[in-house]
């Protein structure tokens, strides 16, 4: 493997993380949970987490373009499903990325549209998390093992639990914990999949 493509990884990874905990921070302000901080401070934070998302977002997208080991043309970066290389995984992550880029020109111009409008594209964010989470599982070259999975459970129950306290206010205890085996399930059963092709 070459530098450019550990760069693609860690950047991806880094990545998914920064997204993750940015989704979970969002989550909890829209569930309007007790929150340590001001809200205003955790705003700030769920944005430059945001911010700090698509930096290490493009260091991805951008060490693919220069891979040689597994080529990644420019139709392959923009075109979900056209890649050779695990063509549904990555194709997930081209469309995780471009619903990315779409929710942060929402952002940008916030001030310009109406509220109701960019709440509703805010919440394409939980889609861009989704995609993002299936395509890191299937996709990535070290997803088998503990480490990398551990990561993977831990942001899928944060977000997860998260999700719960949002869409379900009245969620007692039990349902919240048992959310958390349940995505480890989830994670393992994705893992397990066989891949058309392997790097």
């Amino acid at each position: 493997m070459t530098a450019v493509w550990y760069a693609a990884r860690a950047g991806g990874l880094v990545a998914y993380l920064l997204l993750s905990c940015s989704v979970v921070l969002g989550l909890l302000l829209s569930a309007r949970a007790r929150l340590e901080w001001p809200r205003f401070a955790v705003e700030d934070v769920h944005r430059y987490l945001a911010i700090l998302t698509g930096a290490f977002l493009t260091v991805h997208i951008g060490s693919l373009a220069l891979d040689q080991v597994v080529p990644f043309g420019l139709s392959n970066l923009l075109v979900p499903f056209t890649a050779s290389y695990r063509p549904f995984a990555t194709g997930l992550g081209v469309v995780a990325a471009e619903l990315f880029a779409a929710v942060a020109v929402t952002n940008a111009l916030r001030r310009r549209i109406p509220h109701e409008l960019w709440r509703k594209a805010h919440y394409a964010t939980l889609a861009v998390w989704l995609a993002a989470s299936v395509h890191g599982v299937l996709a990535g070259t070290d997803r088998h093992e503990p480490w990398m999975l551990t990561l993977y459970v831990g942001a899928a129950a944060s977000v997860a639990v998260a999700g719960l306290s949002r869409f379900r206010p009245q969620a007692a205890w039990p349902s919240l914990v048992a959310a958390v085996p349940a995505t480890a399930m989830i994670v393992a059963a994705l893992a397990a999949l066989p891949q058309s092709s392997a790097h």
